[in-house]
Formats: structure tokens, sequence, C-alpha cells
């Protein structure tokens, strides 16, 4: 279900998407927002463009309200709405595709009718330009269909958005259209033949009008295939295990902990962890990375991947919703159905646009029949001015462009929360940067074992105390390793890896206890092993050599010691991601300065910053600090963003204007920031700034297309420049341009392309 639940402050808000029909243009959107934002306790947002309404509202208390009540204000006000869930999206598009052919097939019709009308225009560039080709009654009888049959969905919706009070563009379409064919009718009733007669004028700027919506339509349509694509990913069926025997069932019954096994070439059902098996998955449709990722024993596996050729036994452990491609379906349609910073103005125009646009109207029936004498060409003027002034490419501009850029995005592995951190994002010129699992690896690894004095009646003593046999190491390592197979320490984990990694035997140890910030003790042998930090070591009395007789070691060192003598020192270092360096560059070449905040010690962080290209550095913060630190950088007047891992740096990310989380699939990277990056690469961050960027000049290349269509348009009708047809025409043509325009932005090219 698309609905789900936000816990707030005090009460729980509910967020559903509402479905919302017959909206024509930006003000009917505006109206249905208007009258749902009216209801106590409930903050909607309706996207023109989708034809969706995102409602957050209390289900409990005073101002307590339920989906019917959302609905039923929508219907109210004159449209059509019905709760949108990943249940009911196939039954939509089956109603909106029988929706466009019914259209589809009175445009035909209409287009008929007509066509004859039209075919007479081509005497109006010649002397006689307003002879009759066809007899007036046979005008009127080809007229009279299309406006009042076909041209119905704009009376009944101008007259839902008068009874609103508001205007939009069914009222200037039905106004216009109503003066020419009124007049036509008058003139050829009385027999007035001295008059000309206007049914062209009204038939086909309701042709036009018509013919723009469906290519609108099917355009629009196309601004959705990114979450029409992610839905249709996850596969129907999932081949489970129950009572020792396989069947296929379908994916919506699985439930948590049931297990089900993915056979080469198959798409992984749900969110699942390997129980047996190895293979290869590609994950591009979740991350954009094409290169699969090995998956074995204890590893995550997700919906919709695709396994390579060997067989996984699974257990289920995320179904239906809580799949982390329903979060990203979820997180998507919210990017597309929120409002950026920059549609305030588009707004602001629209809900003065159509009283506006209506009394230029009149202004110009009555200064130009006052002028001229002649009320029919006044008339056809007035006509002009509401034909060619419809609002739908304004009200289109802005989120189109943001629907094909969040889409883009999510194919990509950039998931953008909402509209305003698309917009923001272009604007950074500070990125804080996390240390660990941004700039490196994630993963701590073991680079270097010193073994000092390792006893080990089986191998021969160490040559020198710094090149002692390969035995000695790995006697380090299983003692060090033995000690810390139970802590979840990344530097344990480390050492234990290293120990699995070369098939070590681990033994028990026994009375140990675990020193929070130092190490680890414990007896192994009979005798006390400690594991920990050189300073904590230090201070539980074990004897160090003379600083000459240690070695420097890069990254963090582990100290062994038994008794207080030191048997060793293990070096744990974070490697840099191979990408880092070219990335940061990439940054800073789009003006971006870069800041390291990390927890590490300088000199670690210091070689870290040297090898990406990153001059500045904040060593040794605290991950409640690094809140702090961004507060710090904004104070400057800097527009800050943060990029970490969406856990741990939670407080920065909230703190910073734009925040990326590294998510590499959790749930809780999901939640954190304004950008979640599937991709652990910080390339990914340049590509959602130049995304950002792209998104923007779309829109105001769309709103320049926009208002120009209405600020050259109006005068010129007003002036007599455009007769009514062609109005209707360039109308039609603005709303299909700017959509089209927006549609451009799937040729976005990311930077590893």
């Amino acid at each position: 279900m698309t609905g789900s639940v936000v816990q707030g402050n005090a009460t729980d808000l509910l967020t559903v998407e509402l479905s919302v029909g017959g909206m024509t243009c930006a003000n009917c959107a505006a109206r249905i927002e208007r009258q749902l934002n009216a209801i106590p306790g409930v903050e909607a947002a309706v996207n023109f463009a989708a034809e969706r309404a995102h409602v957050r509202y209390h289900g409990e208390g005073t101002q307590a309200v339920g989906v019917d009540d959302l609905v039923a204000t929508v219907v109210k006000a004159g449209y059509r709405a019905h709760l949108s869930t990943t249940a009911t999206r196939d039954a939509e598009n089956q109603r909106k595709l029988a929706a466009n052919e019914e259209e589809l097939r009175r445009f035909k019709i209409s287009a008929l009718l007509t066509l004859p009308l039209v075919g007479q225009m081509l005497f109006m560039f010649g002397e006689n330009s307003h002879a009759d080709l066809l007899p007036r009654w046979l005008q009127m009888a080809l007229a009279t269909p299309v406006q009042f049959w076909v041209g119905w969905r704009f009376y009944v919706g101008g007259v839902n958005a008068l009874r609103g009070g508001s205007g939009n563009m069914d009222v200037l379409v039905a106004l216009g259209t109503s003066m020419a064919w009124l007049l036509s009718a008058v003139v050829t009733v009385w027999g007035l033949q001295h008059q000309h007669v206007y049914f062209e004028a009204s038939a086909t700027v309701i042709t036009l009008v018509l013919l723009g919506k469906i290519l609108e339509t099917r355009a629009k349509a196309k601004t959705t295939e990114a979450i029409e694509t992610l839905i249709g990913l996850q596969p129907q069926t999932a081949r489970i295990e129950r009572n020792g025997e396989l069947s296929d069932v379908p994916v919506a019954s699985l439930i948590p902990g049931d297990v089900f096994v993915v056979r080469g070439g198959e798409a992984v059902p749900v969110d699942g962890v390997v129980l047996a098996g190895s293979s290869a998955l590609v994950e591009a449709m979740l991350t954009g990375e094409s290169l699969p990722v090995s998956k074995s024993t204890g590893d995550k596996v997700f919906a919709a991947t695709i396994n390579g050729d060997g067989l996984l036994r699974c257990r289920a452990t995320g179904v239906g919703a809580h799949t982390l491609l329903a979060g990203i379906i979820r997180l998507v349609e919210s990017a597309q159905g929120s409002r950026a910073p920059v549609q305030r103005l588009t707004d602001r125009v629209a809900a003065i646009f159509v009283p506006v646009v209506v009394a230029v109207s009149m202004l110009t029936l009555t200064i130009g029949w006052w002028l001229s004498g002649d009320f029919a060409t006044a008339l056809v003027n007035a006509v002009a001015v509401l034909v060619i002034a419809c609002p739908c490419a304004l009200g289109l501009a802005t989120p189109t462009a943001i629907m094909v850029g969040s889409g883009q995005g999510a194919r990509k592995g950039i998931l953008i929360r909402n509209a305003v951190a698309l917009e923001r994002a272009q604007k950074i010129t500070i990125l804080a940067v996390d240390k660990t699992g941004t700039l490196t690896e994630g993963r701590p690894v073991v680079t270097d074992v010193i073994a000092l004095n390792v006893a080990n009646a089986s191998v021969g003593a160490a040559k020198t105390p710094l090149e002692p046999p390969i035995s000695q190491q790995r006697r380090l390592i299983q003692l060090a390793a033995s000690l810390e197979q139970g802590s979840t320490h990344p530097l344990a984990a480390a050492v234990v890896a290293r120990a699995r990694q070369e098939n070590i035997v681990l033994t028990q140890a026994n009375k140990t206890t675990n020193h929070p910030g130092c190490g680890i003790e414990g007896e192994l042998d009979g005798q006390r092993v400690r594991v920990g930090s050189l300073a904590w070591l230090i201070e539980t009395g074990v004897d160090m050599p003379s600083s000459d007789q240690l070695p420097a070691l890069t990254g963090s060192v582990v100290a062994v010691s038994r008794g207080t003598q030191l048997l060793g020192l293990i070096g744990v270092a974070d490697p840099v991601r191979a990408s880092s360096r070219a990335a940061v560059a990439r940054l800073q070449a789009m003006g971006i300065e870069l800041v390291m905040l990390t927890g590490d010690n300088p000199a670690t962080a210091a070689a870290v910053a040297e090898s990406v290209g990153i001059k500045r550095i904040e060593a040794g913060v605290l991950p409640g600090d690094k809140a702090a630190a961004v507060l710090r950088l904004k104070a400057s007047g800097a527009v800050v963003g943060m990029v970490g891992d969406g856990i741990n740096d939670a407080p920065a990310l909230a703190a910073a204007d734009v925040s990326f989380a590294m998510g590499a699939g959790s749930d809780v990277a999901l939640q954190a920031a304004d950008v979640t990056l599937m991709r652990n690469d910080l390339n990914a961050v340049a590509d959602s700034i130049a995304l950002s960027e792209a998104t923007l000049a779309k829109i105001r290349q769309n709103l320049f297309f926009a208002f120009v269509f209405n600020v050259a348009g109006i005068p010129a009708a007003a002036f007599g420049l455009l007769n009514p047809v062609v109005a209707g025409a360039a109308m039609a043509l603005s709303s299909v341009t700017v959509v089209s325009n927006s549609l451009l932005l799937k040729r976005f090219r990311f930077g590893d392309k």
C-alpha cells in the first residue's frame, strides 16, 4: 500500500496517496489543495502532472479524519478521487487507458465534424475572407455537437471550478467558444446575412484543445515511467520451501521467516538473507551499479535483483511494503508529489490568472467595439484572449521536470526525498564529508602483523624483533582473534576476518571483560591476555620496548599482551575507495569546497585527506559534535551539504542544508537524509548535484516557455493579431512543449557514462 504511518512528535500521522481525476490545469490542483488543507489536521500537496494528492492527516484524536473524508472532499470539489495503493495501480492504469481511448474516440469524431469547417477557412486568405462555402445551417449542424457533446467536459469542469470560487482552463475554453458559437447561432437563426459567423473558430478551438490534452496526457505518462518500471521489477511468484517441499506461490502470500529458493536467472521475490549457496546478483535496478555483487551465506538479498548462475536458499526478512524496493517506490513517489520552492511563483500567478484573463478579455471586447464599432471583430479578439491564456503550461512547468529528474535519479540509485532537496542541491558551496564508509570502504582490514615476543615451542625464534617467522604472526592473530571473536567492534571484526581468511583455528577465551574505548581482556591457556590500544596496555602495567624498537604503523594499532609482556602489534586500516580521489576532484571542479569531518586521529585523517585531495580537515570530531561543525560551516553563509552513512551521522545530516546518506540498502538510511545514495560512491553525490542543476535548468526553461506564450500571446490576441483557431493551436502547443522539454531530462548523462 502506498499510504504509510509516519511517527509524529505527539500523534501518529497517516500518509496516503490519492489518485485524482478530472484536473485540467494548475488551478484545479490548487483548488483541491485548498479544500483538503481546510480540513483541520490535514496537510495536502496536489501534483497536477502526476494526478496525485499526497496527504498527511491525523488518524486519531480530536482532529481525526479518514480516507473516506478526504475522498469526499475532493469529490465535493467536482473531481474524482480514490486511494492509490500498489494493489490498485493496475486497475487505475486500466481506467486511465479506457478514459484515454474514449478521449481519442471523441477527438476523432470532433475532427471529422470540424474538418469541413476548417476547409472553408482557406477562403479567408482571399478577397471574400468570410464567404460561406457551406450553408450556415450546415455549419451550425456540424459545430453544435462539437460544442456541446465533445466540449461538454469544459462546461462541467468550468461550473465545478466556479462553484468552488475559482477559475480554471475549462472556464476560459467554455466561455470563449460559447461566445463564438452563440454569436454565430444568433446570426444564423435571425438570418443576418451581412454578419459573419465563427462556427469554425469554436469547433476548431475545442478540437485543438482536445488534441493538446491527448498529447499532453501521453507525454505526462512518460514522466512516470521510472515508477512504473520499479513496480514492474518485482516478480509475481516465489518458490518457497514448506514441509520439505518446494512450491510456487504468489509473492503477496509470503511472510517473514518463509524459506524461498532462487534459481539461476530468476529475480529475488522479497528481501531476505542467504541460508545456503553462493552466486552473483545484479543489483543495478536498485543501486545503478551494473557489476554483479557476490552473495553467500549470511549476505542480504533484495527483491527484484537478478540472480546469476548459482542456486540460493534464503529466509524472507522483508515482504510486501517492507521490502527495500517498496521503500524506494514510496520515496520516489513522495519526491514526485512534492513542491519545489521555485513553484511558489507559479502558484501565485495561477491563483489570479483566470480572473485577470477574463477581465482582459472583457476589456478587449469593450474597447475594441467602442473604437472600431465592429462588435463581431471585437468579440473574436476577446475569444482569442480567452483561448490563448490557458494556464496549463504554467501548471506543468515545475512538476513534470521534477518527476522526470527524480525518476532519472532513481534509475541510478539516487533517491531524492523531496523537491526542496532537488532544488537546493545545486546551490551547495561546501560539502562536509565523513571519512569512514564515505571516502573509505568502511570495512577495516589488517595491514600489518608484528610479532615481538610470541612464545610458541613448535616454531623457531624470530630473527629479530621486527622480522619474526610467519608462524609467529599466525599465532599473534590467533590469540587476538580468539579473544575478540565475540566483539562487534570494527577493529575486532577485521582481526577475526584475517584469522578466517588464513583458516586459523580459534580457541575459546574465559573470563572475558570488555573495556569500552580501550579493549578486551580474558584468559587463554590459563594466562591473562589483553587486546586493545597501546595506551590502555601501558596503563595496565605492560612493559613496552623502547620507541626505536616499535615500528611505525599507519592506521589504527591493536596491541596484544600476555601478563605484563607485549606480544605484538596488529595494524588495521580502512582502505580508501578507488573512486574517492576522482570524485573529490570532480566536486572541486564544480566549485564545491570539501571538508572532512572524522572522529579518527589527526595523523590517519591527514593521510586519507592527502590521498584523495582534500585540503580542509576536522579530526577527532565525535558523532554528536559533527552537527555543531556543520552549523559552524553554515554560519559563514555557505550552503552546506553533508555526506554520511545515514546512521551514526544522523545529527549532522539533519543540520545540513542538504544531506546525502550512503545507503547501501539500509532502511535507516532511507529515512535519514534528503538524498539516499544506494551506491557507496562519492561520485553519486556529484551526480546528484549535476542532476539538480539540470532539473532546475529545465524548470527555468519551462517557466520561460509558459510565460512567453501568455505574455506575448495575450496582447497579440487583444490587438487582433491572433485568430481564435491559431490561439487554440498555440495554447495546445504550449503545454506539449513544456512536457516535451521536461522529457529531455531523460537524456541526462551521469558522470560515469
